[in-house]
């Protein structure tokens, strides 16, 4: 194990809160989770309090909306080991203007936020018509560049639309990492190509919808790779034999997977993806 202080991920010095200086275990970063979401109303402090007791020592509160963005940000400002993120989400296109863009970039000013997302398309349920999700999807891709901010990509059910849109909008001069990935081998080979990270979640856990994913992480240059709840969603094993909200303390479950099916050393797995998501939000 490795043995570390609790940090001020924000300010790379120690927290205010010294209780935690020699407590033993490895550092993990949740890249994307949805605290904003209501079902963490009534016990938010309890699941950051749960989420730093299992060594997650920051996570990544990704926006999907107006207010979900701006609530994002209020919690980020509120905790020292959480950022934020802001933007539109697929689902939510229908709803996006370019005063809501311009909202999101004033946002983007506060040094919390550290990426632009989750953004991408989804055309398993249609929440939003084709045609918008590309509109706002090639504009938020454009705003993120010229404001320097990494992108967080949510794709599904596209059939190489996304991966087509993504080459032709997006310069690779700015990070970012395609979150929840469930492509195929072919898909990821593209990805990396274009110089993206590569977002695990608890998917990785599960017997049969898992076992594809489970082949291909080996594929995954280890500098490439993140780990994420998408919390409250995709509850890891074993943790979804018993609840079924997701939170960032049972991102550990998917590393604990993930250094197992790559059969790595866990100390040198969780520096490893410490440093990837560190680099990709420019933490620290």
């Amino acid at each position: 194990m490795l043995i570390i202080s609790k940090y001020n991920v924000k300010g790379c010095g120690l927290a205010k809160n010294n209780r935690f200086r020699e407590r033993i275990y490895m550092k993990l970063f949740d890249s994307h989770c949805h605290l904003d979401d209501r079902s963490y109303d009534k016990d938010l402090d309890e699941v950051i309090d749960r989420m730093e007791k299992a060594g997650v020592a920051a996570g990544m509160v990704v926006g999907i909306h107006k207010e979900s963005s701006k609530k994002a940000v209020e919690m980020a400002d509120r905790h020292e080991n959480l950022f934020a993120s802001v933007g539109i989400h697929p689902h939510d296109a229908k709803s996006c203007s370019e005063d809501m863009l311009s909202l999101f970039k004033d946002l983007a000013k506060n040094p919390n936020v550290k990426a632009w997302g989750e953004t991408g398309l989804d055309f398993n349920r249609m929440f939003s018509p084709r045609e918008i999700q590309e509109k706002w999807l090639s504009r938020q891709i454009e705003i993120a560049q010229e404001i320097n901010l990494p992108l967080i990509f949510h794709e599904r059910d596209s059939n190489g639309r996304f991966l087509e849109m993504l080459k032709t909008h997006y310069d690779g001069k700015i990070d970012g990492v395609v979150h929840c990935f469930s492509g195929n081998k072919e898909e990821l080979s593209q990805y990396l190509d274009l110089g993206l990270y590569i977002g695990i979640t608890g998917i990785l856990t599960i017997q049969k919808r898992g076992a594809d994913l489970r082949k291909l992480v080996n594929h995954i240059p280890t500098d490439r790779i993140l780990i994420e709840t998408d919390a409250p969603y995709l509850t890891p094993a074993p943790e979804k034999n018993k609840t079924r909200r997701n939170e960032p303390a049972f991102v550990k479950s998917v590393f604990l997977k993930l250094a197992q099916v790559r059969e790595i050393d866990q100390e040198i797995l969780a520096e490893q993806i410490w440093k990837n998501t560190c680099r990709l939000y420019r933490v620290g």
